[in-house]
């Protein structure tokens, strides 16, 4: 008796793109949470850039939880942040919350 699904692939393969971005943003917790903020701001744009390619890259399908809007929009906003908070964890200085 063949499943309902056919020959798919696991629904969970669907979700490692996310997963990926995920442990990235819990890697920049864990150095923002030992007080090196800009580093977790840097690694948190990075995340976002690495998800814009997988957006970018994958089909629909694939892509999991990182569909949210049409593949333009998506690329677009997940680029757009990611860049913004690179240059912002890289622009500022002397602030608050120190180096």
């Amino acid at each position: 008796m063949s499943s309902p699904r056919g020959n798919r692939r696991p629904a969970v393969l669907e979700h490692v793109p996310f997963g990926i971005v995920l442990a990235l943003v819990a890697v920049a917790a864990v150095r923002i949470l030992q007080y090196h903020w800009r580093q977790g701001a840097v690694i948190i744009g990075g995340a976002l850039l690495v998800a814009a390619v997988f957006r970018a890259l994958l089909p629909d399908i694939r892509a999991g939880l990182l569909a949210i809007r049409g593949r333009p929009v998506d690329v677009l906003t997940y680029t757009g942040l990611g860049a913004l908070l690179l240059f912002l964890a890289f622009t500022i200085t002397n602030g608050p919350f120190g180096s």
